[in-house]
């Protein structure tokens, strides 16, 4: 009788296991299908999406449209392609990402380990700036940057992505500091080590997880922002995102599906492979810290 009941519980869990592998499947499928569709009319003459069956894979593979998005194609009144917009947007990716990284870990540092009176008021004050509109920051956005002479510059670009993820940077490296032992930190004190010191050879050797965490966020934000690249970039400094909705609109007459699609999928390449090289490194980041002892 027992056996026969364990029999029926494994076959039951198994069966329910199918099931939620089908399911899963399914839903895997149906959310990747937008990217089969852009993938698959990327690599199509135009004749062949004319001719309907955008689902089908190509009778004729060619990777024209990805050479025409990237050097050729018409952006505006000039045939760029997209090839200096994505250097615009490494230009301003990496930058913004490293410093506000690094702030961020200063911010923390000082928020939980050299702690001062308002301390509670200034990290306030930083969480606020996290879910300010952007569209609240745009007009003295502007005139800061016409200040300091950086509009329309893509070091005016890094300027606002880095005053913008600042507050995200720090409560990242602040809430994952709180649970780092203040007792070693005094200790180092007590030997003689100083405030820098201390943040060089303790805190950032020990901060890999959260730092991940901060570069994945911060570069996916970054990468992907299109208002802030559309309101405080000239034509030379666009950003990849803003110069593929020029590519989309200045299609005059037919309109270059393959091209289009092409140049949808270049945009996303980095975030994607971002993700797929580091996407592990992102759950654990968010983990690390959450739990004492």
């Amino acid at each position: 009788m027992a056996s026969n009941a364990s029999a029926n519980v494994i076959r039951t869990g198994s069966g329910s296991r199918f099931i939620i592998y089908l399911l899963l499947i399914f839903f895997c499928l149906y959310y990747l299908l937008p990217l089969y569709v852009m993938v698959v009319n990327s690599l199509k003459p135009l004749s062949e999406i004319q001719a309907g069956g955008m689902m089908a894979l190509p009778s004729e593979w060619t990777v024209s449209p990805w050479f025409s998005a990237w050097s050729t194609a018409q952006i505006g009144v000039e045939a760029t392609g997209l090839r200096p917009y994505f250097i615009n947007s490494i230009m301003m990716v990496v930058p913004a990402v490293a410093v506000s990284t690094v702030l961020g870990a200063l911010n923390g540092y000082v928020l939980t380990k050299w702690r001062f009176k308002g301390d509670t008021i200034v990290f306030g004050l930083l969480l606020f700036g996290c879910f300010i509109p952007f569209q609240m920051v745009l007009i003295p956005m502007a005139r800061m940057l016409g200040l300091m002479g950086l509009a329309g510059t893509v070091p005016g670009l890094i300027f606002v992505h880095l005053v913008y993820g600042i507050g995200f940077s720090t409560l990242y490296f602040r809430n994952y500091y709180q649970q780092f032992p203040t007792e070693l930190v005094r200790a180092a004190m007590i030997d003689g080590a100083g405030f820098f010191t201390i943040f060089r050879r303790i805190m950032l050797p020990s901060s890999g997880p959260i730092a991940v965490v901060c570069i994945i966020w911060q570069f996916t934000n970054i990468w992907n922002d299109f208002l802030f690249g559309a309101s405080f970039s000239d034509f030379d400094s666009q950003p990849m995102t803003v110069a593929l909705n020029n590519l989309v609109q200045s299609s005059t007459g037919v309109k270059e599906y393959n091209v289009h699609f092409a140049g949808a999928i270049m945009a996303a390449l980095p975030t994607l492979l971002v993700y797929i090289i580091a996407g592990r490194y992102f759950v654990r980041g968010l983990m690390a810290g959450s739990v004492k002892g």
